[in-house]
């Protein structure tokens, strides 16, 4: 046999035909067509189960121990250190000493417009600024008016 194009053939055993399943009894696949006798598998619509489904088991969520509270009423804070300040204020960033939260979003020194500011007092603060903010800690309002600035709460 000569190496002709036309009688190339794949290996023997390489090719193997598909399971025709449903197709009657003379093929060895009908009847239940593979999918055995009852149970929640056999019957159409059977595999559409959610993915979480444990077969009617009490579920994982359910089993494992609640602990903990969320409060709905917590604010959350974006944190500005008097140090943060005194850097951007270095820079040049605070036109006429005035830091309000749209300037501290410009700036970059918060991630988010919408959430409210709270300025802590980590650092120390010479320049004279006139601060506008949500929240103030102690430490933050006395250094602030110390260096000669006024603070406002909004």
């Amino acid at each position: 046999m000569s190496n002709i194009l036309s009688n190339l053939r794949p290996a023997k055993g390489a090719i193997k035909k598909r399971k025709r399943i449903g197709r009657g009894q003379g093929s060895g696949h009908g009847g239940t067509s593979t999918r055995g006798h009852k149970g929640q598998h056999s019957t159409t619509g059977g595999k559409k189960l959610k993915a979480w489904f444990e077969g009617g088991q009490m579920p994982l969520v359910r089993r494992i121990p609640k602990f903990g509270f969320n409060n709905p009423f917590r604010v959350e804070y974006q944190i500005v250190n008097v140090s943060r300040l005194e850097e951007l204020s270095d820079a040049g960033k605070f036109s006429d000493g005035n830091v309000t939260p749209e300037i501290l979003f410009a700036t970059g020194a918060v991630a988010k417009r919408t959430t409210p500011i709270k300025i802590l007092g980590d650092g120390d603060l010479k320049t004279k600024l006139t601060v506008s903010a949500n929240a103030f800690s102690k430490s933050a309002k006395e250094k602030i008016i110390a260096a000669g600035g006024t603070i406002t709460e909004i």
